[in-house]
């Protein structure tokens, strides 16, 4: 079954007509005989909208309950049954109501797609899902329902419902989108002129993209290669020279005169890697390029002219820039330049402006020669080969009785040249072959011992001789470069490789990084320098090595910028060209890892903010109710006693001084745990550990639970244990009041001790409720009290408390579930050096 197809109107903002424009279309549809039907449609009171809904079929809705209030929903199954050709769907974004058959309403859209049904809906720029922090930028508003983009993306169709904002906002205050009671509200916030003016740009830059895309998709479908002029694309082309900052900007500015220009950089690279730009020129320029709202593209091409013609139509460019031809006026005898040549196959199409700058004529210079990079010794003997190799040939030939003939002696010459040439490369080759025609000229041409040649054919024969020997020459140091590039490409590619494994993984630390770039480099030291302006003083944000003087770029050796105001400096040797590219690819590197760092340095940060403003609410909550609790009654107390309006019995008087007595400690250990989570959370616990016996604290943890309320079961034989003996009694106290607390009535709390290894482990068992399994951790937070506890029950500090102080002398605090039901504290704490568990007996089983 073909898929149905999928149009959407697309709106700024709330009240553009969106659902107007929908309701619209399927009356002309239906004018024309199409089966139309209102999946869902919501009006919201809007008149002109609800008088579009009549005369158009509504399938049923689905009612669905939700925490006491039943809520409506498209019914999936009745649109499927009732099989429209059409169906109208609105507010695309809408997350269903829990129960539904899809948690998404645009889920439930592809459902009635993949059925063969075309669907028309509806959605606002500010639903999308990755313009989300955007639209909350712009509105202050974050937008909970959403759409993948991806959703919107494959619509056949997208209509945009456009409405200026001050049209918007006076349809809002006819009160044609809010009821009256809301207009004032909604003009002053959401629907400020500078809010939906923004939200308007955002929708047409959106829509904008996506006919973009769609003339792309048809010109590679039609396979048109003419260049249609929809938007003004500029391609300006850089050499790695210095004159492409100016190039950018010329191109800058041409996109400036038309609406929607673009600027895309590009680079032709040759593939063969032997001629190449600088790489410090062409990061600065793809930084220009960048801050000027451009592109960079690397191309790698033979031809330089064919590859960005071939790249400005694929881009579908309308002009490119290029810069005065730097050749000297002599070297346009080799040929065109690439400016001329792109100007003649240019076409009609794509306009050319070359630009000139102050390169322009200067040339090139000439090209460094590269050593072939054989090793010293073969040079060496590259070159003994090519100098004394003929001399010595010319005196074996010369004592032979009988002469080989000229031809055979041009033969054993330009072996040696050869021979030069594999083991030295070109300029032991090209010497050979110099000094090789010099003594056959001198030694064996006619006439002997002049350098005239009276044979027009052994002037050929020494020609062709010095043109073999140069073309060998070249080939072998061709072939000796390319390999010494391919090792270095190899080792380049290893090296970016465990960069990028490193990124992905997000293992290296700037330490690291650094470390890493003075031992590829042999560097002796490597400094990340940054700055705020270009008027400030550069500080260090890291370093390895011994830095020394490097306290600004211009000291270094060399020197990697990373932005406006970053750079990375080493100091030991100068860096060839060649080296640059990764160094370039470690600066980049090394500014994100440092602004990753600092990410995660003020996200620990503001978490810690947030835990303590979170423990500072939660403190507030409990002065506010729990202080207050026990004080009122304490004062309740105190004014009946002093009140002589009546007459207090001695009964009545000790059950008053009773309940001060009780208010007054639980003021006393309420205070106390906070004392103490205080001190946790400050840093300020600062245990004495001793040894101790287990048997002499425990029951002193349990003075302030009820008598009968726990079962002790601690064996004698314990080792002793390292411990500080007040936080562990304050510890163990905690854990039981709590157990006790959380324990139904008749129930004891069982407390138990056992060796397990090298530690002792105390279990606290109560047979409460429990704990799922999800919130075990969450119980030792501060301030959390599981389930219905009474508010009076505490604020939520004891097992926090027990936990910090359990972990300030080396202890563990788990929670685990009891058998048959409740929940049993685990504490672990290590034994005393050189105690060893004492054999097991019978334990004495104590009541308190």
């Amino acid at each position: 079954m073909a898929r149905g197809k999928f149009r959407i109107y697309l709106g700024a903002a709330p009240g553009v007509g969106k659902t107007y424009a929908m309701l619209s279309e399927a009356h002309r549809r239906m004018e024309r005989g199409t089966d139309c039907v209102v999946a869902f449609v919501e009006h919201h009171d809007r008149p002109r909208t609800e008088v579009m809904l009549h005369g158009l079929e509504q399938t049923p809705r689905r009612e669905l309950e939700y925490r006491d209030a039943v809520f409506t929903e498209m019914d999936v199954d009745a649109v499927l049954a009732r099989r429209p050709a059409v169906a109208l769907v609105d507010e695309m974004a809408h997350s269903n109501v829990p129960g539904s058959r899809n948690a998404k309403r645009w889920q439930d859209i592809e459902e009635l797609l993949e059925a063969g049904i075309h669907v028309i809906s509806t959605v606002n720029i500010q639903h999308l899902e990755s313009l989300g922090d955007i639209v909350e930028s712009i509105t202050g508003v974050r937008q909970k329902e959403t759409v993948p983009d991806e959703v919107v993306r494959r619509a056949d169709q997208i209509e945009l419902v456009d409405m200026s904002p001050h049209a918007l906002r006076r349809r809002m205050a006819h009160g044609n989108i809010y009821k009256p009671i809301k207009v004032d509200a909604a003009l002053s916030n959401y629907f400020r002129p500078g809010n939906l003016t923004a939200l308007r740009e955002l929708a047409l830059l959106w829509v904008a993209d996506q006919v973009d895309e769609y003339l792309q998709e048809y010109r590679s479908e039609h396979q048109v290669s003419k260049i249609w002029g929809s938007r003004e694309r500029i391609v300006v082309a850089l050499t790695g020279g210095s004159e492409g900052r100016t190039l950018i900007r010329r191109a800058a500015r041409l996109a400036e005169k038309g609406a929607g220009g673009e600027v895309l950089a590009v680079h032709i690279a040759r593939s063969d890697g032997l001629v190449s730009g600088s790489p410090e020129e062409l990061a600065v320029q793809r930084t220009l390029v960048e801050d000027l709202g451009g592109t960079f593209h690397h191309v790698l091409g033979e031809n330089v002219s064919s590859a960005l013609l071939e790249f400005a139509r694929g881009v579908n460019a309308t002009q490119v820039v290029l810069g005065t031809s730097r050749r000297k006026t002599w070297q346009y005898v080799f040929g065109p330049g690439v400016g001329s040549t792109v100007a003649r196959d240019s076409g009609p199409d794509l306009d050319v402006h070359i630009v000139t700058h102050e390169e322009a004529a200067k040339g090139r210079g000439l090209p460094v020669a590269r050593a072939a990079r054989l090793g010293r010794s073969r040079i060496i003997w590259g070159w003994l080969t090519g100098v004394a190799g003929p001399a010595l040939l010319t005196l074996l030939l010369l004592k032979g009785e009988t002469g080989l003939g000229l031809a055979n002696d041009v033969l054993l010459f330009l072996t040696l040249t050869v021979a030069a040439a594999l083991l030295g490369g070109l300029r032991p080759a090209l010497a050979s072959a110099v000094v090789g025609s010099l003594l056959l000229n001198w030694f064996f041409t006619p006439p002997v011992g002049h350098l005239t040649i009276a044979d027009p054919r052994n002037i050929l024969a020494l020609v062709i001789f010095v043109l073999v020997a140069v073309s060998v020459a070249s080939v072998v140091d061709l072939a000796a470069r390319r390999t010494h590039q391919a090792a270095r490409l190899r080792a380049e590619s290893e090296i970016l490789s465990f960069l990028a494994g490193s990124v992905l993984r997000g293992e290296t630390t700037l330490d690291a990084l650094l470390e890493r770039v003075r031992e590829t480099f042999a560097m002796d030291a490597v400094v990340l320098l940054e700055r705020e302006s270009e008027t400030t003083p550069w500080t260090c944000s890291g370093s390895v090595g011994d830095p020394g003087p490097l306290a600004r770029p211009e000291d270094a050796d060399v020197d990697m910028p990373v932005g406006d105001h970053m750079a990375l400096a080493l100091s030991g040797r100068v860096l060839p060209a060649e080296d640059r590219r990764v160094l370039a690819a470690f600066a980049a590197q090394a500014a994100v890892v440092l602004d990753r760092q600092r990410l995660q340095s003020q996200a620990e940060h503001a978490r810690k903010l947030a835990e303590g403003n979170r423990i500072r609410t939660a403190l507030l909550a409990a002065v506010s109710h729990d202080l207050r609790t026990p004080l009122a009654g304490i004062k309740a107390s105190v004014t009946s006693l002093r009140s002589d309006d009546v007459e207090w019995s001695d009964e009545d008087q000790a059950e008053l001084l009773a309940g001060i007595e009780e208010g007054a400690d639980r003021l006393d250990h309420l205070v106390g745990n906070l004392l103490d989570m205080s001190r946790l959370q400050t840093g300020t616990v600062t245990p004495l550990i001793r040894e101790v016996d287990l048997d002499e604290v425990v029951p002193m943890a349990l003075v302030g639970v009820p008598e009968d309320s726990v079962v002790l079961d601690i064996p004698e034989e314990l080792p002793m244990i390292a411990v500080d003996p007040g936080l562990l009694e304050r510890s163990v106290a905690n854990i039981v009041e709590n157990a006790v607390k959380y324990s139904p009535e008749g129930e004891t709390v069982r407390v138990s001790a056992s060796t397990l290894g090298g530690r002792v482990e105390v279990r606290v068992a109560d047979r409460g409720p429990g704990v799922p399994d999800d919130a075990k951790d969450r119980i030792f937070e501060p301030f959390q009290r599981y389930g219905d506890a009474p508010r009076g029950a505490g604020v939520g500090l004891g097992l926090a408390v027990a936990r910090g102080f359990a972990e300030a002398i080396g202890a563990t605090l788990t929670a685990e579930d009891t058998p048959g039901g409740g929940m049993t504290m685990v504490l672990t704490v290590p034994t005393a050096a050189g105690h060893l568990p004492a054999a097991p007996g019978l334990p004495d089983a104590v009541t308190s």
